[in-house]
């Protein structure tokens, strides 16, 4: 079985030791942008994993990707589908047929654009390779707080996924999942960005359109109040 290394990094630890090499799932939004950016400051070498999954704005959030990977010179990329999940739908992301909701930002019902245990599905993507590769951290830009409440970016949820990956990977093994902005609100995540010269004019958050950005989902409703309550203007375009 894989291990952990507990004094190597835990969440919300500023001493984080410098790891040679760490997979950063990357999905083309600003949260994963600006987790990036810490984990550039926290690692080496730096290897980008995206997985498209069917969803309505699959291509934009592919050229975020892509365009991010060459803002960060990225060198190891990994760029795969799971597109079985559109198959077995469920979300609004990936079925035609159920529509993207409005926002609604007070609601604390999980939304139709939760698309069902979907992160399992990255974070296992994310372990195969690392272990592959030899990279010791996996780094998702998981929220928690001031989010659409999936049930997949709770901290307990990585929590579980980390005895999951020490369970099953080789003896010698070392991997720990890190999720630097998780406990964080959007506006945080923004300053934090720019502190680090994120480039969030490259992301993509909308849940509906390609471009330019709707405005109406919750994704975009999340970002727009969050560059509001950073103070400054999203780079994005919107319709």
């Amino acid at each position: 079985m894989g291990g952990h290394n507990d004094q190597a990094y835990e969440e919300g630890n500023t001493d984080v030791s410098l790891c040679h090499l760490a997979v950063c799932l990357v999905s083309g939004g600003m949260d994963s942008c600006v987790t990036a950016a810490i984990a550039r400051e926290e690692n080496e070498e730096l290897a980008f994993l995206h997985v498209s999954y069917g969803q309505r704005t699959e291509a934009r959030e592919r050229r975020a990707f892509v365009e991010l990977a060459d803002h960060f010179g990225i060198a190891k990329r990994l760029a795969v589908s799971i597109e079985y999940l559109k198959a077995v739908g469920g979300s609004s992301l990936t079925d035609a047929s159920i529509p993207v909701a409005e926002a609604d930002l007070i609601s604390r019902k999980i939304p139709s654009s939760y698309v069902p245990f979907r992160n399992s599905h990255l974070l296992a993507i994310a372990a195969s390779w690392a272990e592959v590769i030899g990279a010791r951290r996996i780094y998702i830009g998981a929220v928690a707080e001031d989010s659409s409440g999936y049930p997949d970016c709770r901290p307990e949820f990585y929590e579980a996924f980390q005895r999951v990956i020490e369970a099953g990977t080789r003896p010698e093994t070392i991997l720990d999942i890190v999720t630097p902005v998780i406990h964080s609100r959007k506006a945080e995540i923004v300053r934090r960005g720019l502190e680090l010269g994120a480039p969030l004019e490259l992301t993509w958050s909308c849940y509906q359109s390609e471009d330019p950005a709707c405005g109406r989902c919750d994704s975009c409703a999340l970002r727009l109040r969050a560059f509001g309550e950073a103070g400054t203007p999203d780079p994005i375009a919107y319709a």
